[in-house]
């Protein structure tokens, strides 16, 4: 019911729908210093008003909520469901080809810009999904409310202020991952660690190790200072361990002092086989190299044979485990070493099944044999909403019908918008076989995607809301 309506009323609405996408993705709403009344900087804010203007225009009630979030309301009654975007993005970065970051430009059925697949173009998806419920004249019993974030990107505090002033809706999908259903997401942990030790100046021996710039990004690149190893020394112990991990050294003589440069493949933390750490192939040649014994090389040592390079289940760490949610990952992503102190943090994203016994408690021993301190935190715990329920059943039909394709849920290892909400789930807005340059350069949106997304969205809205 209601799929012939959809389907012409969106044929008819296609360039409306586009256009606002462009109008909101022409704002560069990355987030910086926050201004008073403005939490996350003016780009967020104004994108934040832009939005809420179009949604006005619409002819939908808004609400702005101090700048950290904005809501529009589709009807009346009691809230049944929230649709939970959000218009910041992440900074434009370098290496645009098609087109400038925020000025969106539509080629061969794409439109790219930043945004505009993360999460401007789902974001508007949603909107225009209700304006066509509205403009059809559907009656629904139940209030859909969608809610525009600020700070997605950045922690989501803006979701957290929200919902200190506001109740969860019994129902909530955020179109901010893939299609059909991610229903379930990892725990996660992520402990630094740090130790400090009495400096030796009996040589050779390890000067610096300085890597990561993010606990999540797994790092492509790792530098090390040695002091009195040759180069033809370094080399020896550099080629082998080369030729095993994919990384490569680049070395370099300084004086007294030998410089290490390890390249591997950045990547995300929750896809750490796509990626090759430069840092764990870092550690494994300095733990191989004949440095003079000392308190410092023997934690190095220990750090390196805790995170042995492409062992990304923690199997040498004891941590290795598997559910229906999916295999635990964990990855060094940060570390720095002086002739007297050493620090890092790791990136682990755990099965259901993980608890402070056979996870946390067991990475803390551990570290403690080794003479390191790994500080006491928290495991964040996952996310599941069975799929069983109707909420989930109602999506993946949804889905079918207008994607022609079988639904199914996911489980992911990373975080989502609705990580922390009781019955809230990703549901699109991307196909998960289309790159669609999320975080990178030339970032886009399929076209006939977002228009696909909007009906699914606007059938999702009728059969759940009515």
């Amino acid at each position: 019911m209601y799929q012939q309506q959809l389907d012409s009323y969106f044929r008819q609405h296609q360039d409306e729908l586009i256009s606002s996408i462009v109008r909101l993705c022409q704002i560069p709403s990355f987030r910086e210093d926050p201004l008073p009344g403005k939490p996350y900087g003016e780009g967020p804010a104004a994108a934040l008003a832009e939005a809420l203007k179009l949604a006005e225009e619409l002819g939908f009630p808004t609400r702005n909520y101090e700048n950290y979030v904005g809501t529009a309301d589709l009807g009346g009654g009691p809230a049944q469901l929230d649709i939970l975007a959000h218009l910041d993005v992440v900074p434009p970065g370098e290496g645009w080809t098609v087109t400038e970051p925020f000025e969106p430009k539509i080629i061969d059925g794409r439109i790219y810009g930043r945004g505009t697949a993360d999460d401007k173009g789902p974001a508007v998806c949603a909107l225009m999904a209700m304006k066509a419920v509205k403009d059809l004249n559907i009656p629904l019993s139940r209030r859909c409310r969608l809610i525009l974030g600020c700070d997605e990107e950045c922690g989501s505090s803006d979701i957290h202020y929200y919902y200190q002033k506001e109740r969860e809706a019994p129902m909530t999908f955020s179109p901010d991952a893939d299609f059909p259903v991610i229903n379930t997401e990892k725990a996660s942990l992520h402990s630094p660690f740090f130790a400090k030790f009495p400096e030796t100046e009996t040589l050779p021996r390890i000067l610096s190790v300085d890597c990561g710039v993010k606990v999540n990004v797994i790092p492509g690149t790792a530098e090390a200072v040695v002091e009195r190893l040759s180069l033809e020394e370094a080399s020896e112990y550099a080629d082998p361990v080369a030729r095993r991990t994919g990384v490569s050294f680049r070395i370099a003589v300084e004086g007294n002092k030998t410089r290490i440069t390890a390249k591997g493949v950045p990547g995300h933390a929750a896809f750490p086989h796509s990626a090759n750490n430069a840092l764990t192939a870092l550690l494994e040649l300095l733990a191989s190299m004949p440095f003079a014994h000392c308190p410092g090389f023997d934690r190095v040592q220990a750090v390196s044979a805790m995170f042995p390079h492409g062992d990304w289940a923690g199997k040498a760490a004891g941590i290795a485990m598997e559910d229906f949610s999916g295999p635990l990952t964990i990855s060094l992503n940060m570390f720095r070493y002086t002739p007297t102190s050493l620090e890092g943090v790791y990136d682990c994203r755990a099965s259901l099944c993980a608890t402070d016994e056979n996870l946390r408690n067991v990475l803390m021993d551990r570290f403690s044999q080794a003479g390191i301190e790994m500080k006491d935190e928290p495991i964040n715990p996952g996310h599941h909403v069975p799929e069983d329920s109707p909420f989930i059943k109602t999506l993946l039909k949804c889905y079918e019908q207008y994607s022609g394709k079988p639904g199914a849920c996911m489980a992911i290892g990373g975080g989502t918008y609705v990580h922390h909400l009781k019955n809230g789930v990703a549901f699109g807005c991307a196909d998960p076989e289309v790159d669609n340059h999320m975080h990178g350069a030339d970032e886009f949106a399929v076209i006939s995607q977002l228009v696909m997304s909007a009906k699914i969205f606007a059938q999702a809205i009728i059969e759940l809301c009515q």
